[in-house]
């Protein structure tokens, strides 16, 4: 297998990109990069500074220069901002609501694709929204992973209710739809397929179903051997 290979997994929200990320991965044994994390630490720093998530400005200043790791296998992967473990914090609801929000703004995308590229120019998975169309466009297997929104919904709340008994899966759904809409539409780096993308529609497919079609492709497309 080529040893920086390049795997680019795209696609909405809860259409699986992280735990297939982790499974291709560790299938091949290449570094595993969550770049929602990033965006997610940064919307930490913001929440644990004075700076003011509208102000678009000091939001950039502070995007450019905070410490943001990842360390860690695929199934362990821990983030780090400033060298403290914020693997938990950077899960809860206001930090996942403010991360779609500073996502948007142009040059906080571009410190972290500064970020991506460098960490995965000796080769990994990476999973977001605009791998494969401006993070690495080049990237040797591009996956744009969806499903339907009500299923997408679904994975999102059981996720949400292991850490909160209160969850509202009808919030869950207006939450989901409306970062949909919000990542779509962005002037900069909008969620779309990049044109030469591998579409797998993951609707009724286990976990197991759809990594299987996934391997399948990296095998043909980027000459990797599938595991047994």
């Amino acid at each position: 297998m080529k040893r920086n290979l390049i795997i680019a997994i795209d696609g909405p929200s809860g259409a699986g990109k992280s735990t297939l990320g982790r499974m291709l991965a560790r299938a091949l044994n290449l570094l595993y990069i969550d770049t929602g994390s990033m965006y997610r630490a940064v919307a930490l720093a913001v929440l644990e500074s004075s700076i003011s998530s509208t102000d678009d400005v000091a939001v950039e200043s502070l995007a450019g220069r905070v410490d943001i790791d990842l360390k860690g296998d695929p199934d362990s992967l821990r983030v780090t901002l400033g060298g403290v473990d914020v693997t938990e914090q950077i899960r809860s609801e206001e930090v996942t609501d403010l991360s779609s929000i500073i996502s948007t703004i142009p040059a906080v995308r571009r410190a972290m694709v500064a970020r991506q590229r460098e960490m995965g120019k000796r080769g990994a998975v990476l999973n977001g929204r605009d791998i494969g169309t401006v993070v690495f466009p080049d990237a040797d297997v591009k996956f744009f992973l969806t499903a339907v929104p009500q299923e997408r919904a679904a994975r999102r709340f059981n996720e949400e209710r292991a850490h909160d008994p209160n969850a509202n899966f009808e919030e869950t759904f207006a939450d989901m739809a409306e970062r949909d809409a919000r990542d779509s539409t962005r002037e900069d780096s909008p969620l779309k397929a990049a044109d030469d993308a591998i579409i797998v529609d993951s609707t009724g497919l286990s976990i197991d179903e759809v990594f299987k079609k996934m391997m399948s492709q990296v095998e043909r497309r980027a000459g990797a051997s599938p595991p047994s």
